[in-house]
């Protein structure tokens, strides 16, 4: 291998690794972001009352201080991932080297797993 084709793959790499760690410290963050809606909306009981509009402010709030991807349908997302994945060794371990997007997919069948599960039981 000539000396370009070596510098190039070094880049490759570097471009490869920061790619991973920038996808892993956005999904530690959708992780616990999800964690505290959870957490405010239960507040301190077993099951959440979903009357609160804790989604809508928060998301309105959010997209004022950082644009784009912070959506209700967002938020709910972050809940639910965190609502599936709660034990953090478990999503850390599991989905780790998994990108958001995968994340939403696997959550996606999650929540038709549910509405089979439901419709079975009728």
């Amino acid at each position: 291998m000539d000396f370009i084709e070596e510098i190039k793959l070094i880049i490759d790499a570097g471009r490869q690794k920061t790619y991973q760690s920038i996808n892993y410290a956005m999904v530690e963050s959708y992780w616990l972001i999800g964690k505290r809606i959870v957490e405010e909306e239960q507040n301190g009981m077993e099951r959440a009352s979903y009357g609160k509009e804790i989604l809508k402010n928060l998301s309105s709030e959010l997209s004022k201080e950082y644009g784009q991807g912070f959506s209700e349908r967002s938020l709910r997302n972050f809940r639910q991932f965190y609502l599936v994945f709660g034990n953090k060794e478990k999503w850390h371990t599991v989905c780790a080297k998994l990108s958001w997007l995968h994340l939403r997919l696997l959550l996606k069948i999650e929540r038709e797993i549910e509405i089979l599960k439901i419709q079975f039981e009728k």
